[in-house]
């Protein structure tokens, strides 16, 4: 390797060590909390079937353990930076329960923290697994060719800027760079998220780890492995991750100040009586009943059960939200940003419009036929569609498609066969035209640019060298988008708007025929995620919907962001917020309104809970609370905000 040079592999294997020790620390939080759970079930089960009281008392300590050294252990290294935390101030007041005999109480509390951080702790894990696995898109070795042209094959990580590379069929681009010989079909969709292979020739980019079709190309090595279009992607979506501001539930917000005050109110109850010759045991009594009534369960319950009831419902129906803060960050979306293809469209490429030439002599089914029957050997998506427009043709008059002989791909130009006698070709009209009579060429060289200017990927077919049609072929959009667009505009107070990577013509395409009129075309990822935190910063909070790996990195800065979960990349349904499963675009609004639900029960049950907790928190202060009563007020808010907030289990609370 030439000096100046650092092998990506070093960044890998620094990723994959750092993956390998999170991952062992994400399960073993899991496993705690689970045994927290566990031994939580069993001690309830134990003093509600009669056992004797060590045994529950025994349980519920074990429960304590299991659940709390984490989060307690966390709490100390806070205090020793001189801050104070939630998570002490719940291991205390959990700890001070059991002190006066509530020991259920205080496991309750163990056990919502500690499976809320091991939840946490577990999806920033697989976020972390799927960047590192990104990295398998770009191969691992490349055929370097050498100045007398012999061949050499080398680490892909090896490669530098100015060095050439062989790139055979089927095999993916080792580095980014540009053909400077040969001509292909390059599948580049996991970057730029163009549904059709793209023709490229000499002078065009090409990218590290997109897909090469038929054709074999030479590449001039642009950029380092560390430098490429995919290492970018990894390093956008890994600072994104680390830099996005940690969104937080309202308890997490204010847990410094609350913690602190109420340590500094037990405190003051505790020693001011005692400096004035207050008895001990009724000093302390008193002090542990308002640590138990100003810890925040009621405050916290205000907060999960709707928003964890909105999670339930919305699975239901389709949608995967990954936590609660993702569902509460659902509904304060102000602006939605679509991509394009496989989110507002299918993915999939259909012939949209087909058109003849006077004098070729052929009508529109007979011209699809026959070029169907020519593309019916090829693997190109282009052909597929064709041959799926033919046969939904043959469903209405009965027309099989005759054989082709002596095929032919011709990477960079199409196809060639012959089909009931005649020489069909079919590609790239720049490549193709001018062929035949002058006036017929000049004829589809205008359609050409119509159905180009219109959105439409066009292919010419000649037969017997003659243009005697032309194909216009369009991601088709997908049912209901344009309603989709309509109410999310609604909800959000603004109207969505569509990033994309694909060109001009077919993105205004598409967002004209989904009501959509804010257009970004062209976008690389990079350029995906200045957009987006462009208006982050201008206060709007982004909701990004996506599917490819491109989207990735523009996902992680938002403030939400959501995958369609069947054909959505690896990368991008572990960044995203939530997972549409069904790819059905009418739960977007739906999952939206149901967020703004939820945290207007929020707002009602906070309200609930601090009601209480003043009422509670202030009575010691001026006269005896009795235990019982505390406890019993104490846990009835509990319940009466857990019971609100379940109400959003009910079908009704789906609705757009």
């Amino acid at each position: 390797m030439r000096s100046g040079t650092r092998p990506a592999t070093d960044d890998t294997a620094r990723r994959a060590l750092h993956s390998r020790r999170t991952r062992a620390f994400a399960l073993s939080e899991v496993r705690w909390a689970t045994a927290a759970v566990v031994l939580f079930g069993a001690g309830l089960l134990a003093q509600f079937t009669g056992a004797p009281e060590g045994v529950s008392w025994a349980l519920y300590l074990a429960c304590y353990a299991a659940g709390g050294w984490q989060p307690g252990l966390a709490g100390l290294r806070a205090l020793r930076e001189r801050t104070l935390d939630i998570d002490l101030l719940m291991v205390v007041a959990a700890i001070g329960a059991a002190a006066i005999g509530h020991v259920l109480d205080g496991a309750l509390l163990i056990v919502i923290f500690a499976v809320s951080g091991a939840l946490e702790t577990l999806a920033t894990q697989r976020t972390a697994d799927s960047v590192t696995s990104l990295l398998d898109m770009a191969p691992e070795r490349a055929t370097r060719l050498a100045a007398d042209g012999t061949e050499e094959t080398v680490d892909a990580d090896s490669l530098v800027a100015g060095e050439l590379i062989l790139v055979r069929p089927g095999e993916r681009v080792g580095a980014d760079g540009e053909i400077v010989a040969g001509a292909s079909d390059i599948d580049q969709s996991s970057i730029t998220g163009e549904p059709l292979p793209v023709a490229k020739s000499p002078g065009d980019e090409v990218f590290a780890g997109t897909l090469n079709g038929t054709g074999t190309v030479r590449v001039r090595v642009s950029a380092a492995a560390s430098d490429s279009v995919v290492a970018r992607i990894v390093a956008l979506v890994e600072e994104a991750s680390a830099t996005k501001a940690k969104t937080q539930l309202f308890i997490e917000r204010i847990e410094q100040r609350y913690s602190i005050g109420v340590v500094v109110a037990t405190l003051a109850l505790f020693f001011v009586p005692l400096a004035f010759g207050a008895e001990l045991q009724s000093t302390l009594l008193r002090a542990m009943t308002f640590m138990i009534v100003a810890s925040p369960c009621a405050v916290v319950l205000s907060t999960m059960p709707p928003l964890l009831s909105a999670i339930a419902t919305s699975g239901r129906h389709g949608v995967l939200v990954k936590s609660a803060v993702v569902m509460e960050q659902l509904g304060a979306a102000t602006t939605v940003a679509f991509d394009k293809t496989g989110t507002l469209t299918e993915g999939t490429p259909r012939v949209a419009e087909v058109r003849t030439l006077p004098g070729a002599g052929f009508d529109a089914a007979e011209l699809v036929r026959l070029t169907a029957a020519a593309e019916y050997p090829s693997e190109h998506p282009l052909g597929r569609a064709v041959v799926t427009a033919a046969r939904e043709q043959d469903d209405d008059q009965n027309h099989p498609l005759p054989p082709a002989t002596e095929f032919q791909a011709v990477p960079g130009y199409g196809i060639r066969a012959t089909v009931d006698g005649h020489r069909v070709e079919v590609g790239n009209p720049a490549r193709l035209l001018p062929a035949g009579d002058a006036a017929l060429s000049r004829r589809a060289g205008a359609v050409a640019d119509e159905l180009s200017s219109a959105g439409h990927t066009a292919v010419v077919v000649l037969v017997d060298g003659v243009p005697a049609g032309l194909l216009g072929l369009a991601d088709r959009l997908r049912p209901h988008a344009r309603q989709v667009v309509t109410r999310l505009a609604e909800l959000t107070g603004a109207r969505p708007i569509l990033l994309t990577g694909d060109s001009e013509a077919a993105a205004r395409r598409v967002a004209a025929d989904a009501g959509i009129g804010e257009v970004h075309a062209g976008l690389l990822p990079e350029d995906k995620v200045e957009l987006v935190r462009e208006r982050e910063t201008r206060g709007q909070r982004v909701l990004v919907v996506g599917d490819g790996v491109n989207d990735a990195p523009a996902m992680a800065v938002a403030s939400a962001a959501v995958a369609m979960g069947r054909g959505g990349a690896d990368l991008t349904l572990e960044t995203a917020d939530a997972v549409t499963v069904r790819d059905d675009l009418t739960t977007l609004p739906a999952v939206v309104r149901l967020s703004q639900r939820a945290r207007r029960f929020v707002i009602a049950n906070l309200v609930i809970a601090g009601s209480f907790i003043v009422a509670l928190v202030s009575w010691p202060l001026f006269a005896p609370l009795p235990l019982p009563l505390a406890v019993a007020f104490h846990e009835g808010s509990t319940v009466i905000v857990a019971l609100n907030g379940m109400r959003l289990l009910r079908g009704a609370a789906w609705r757009a």
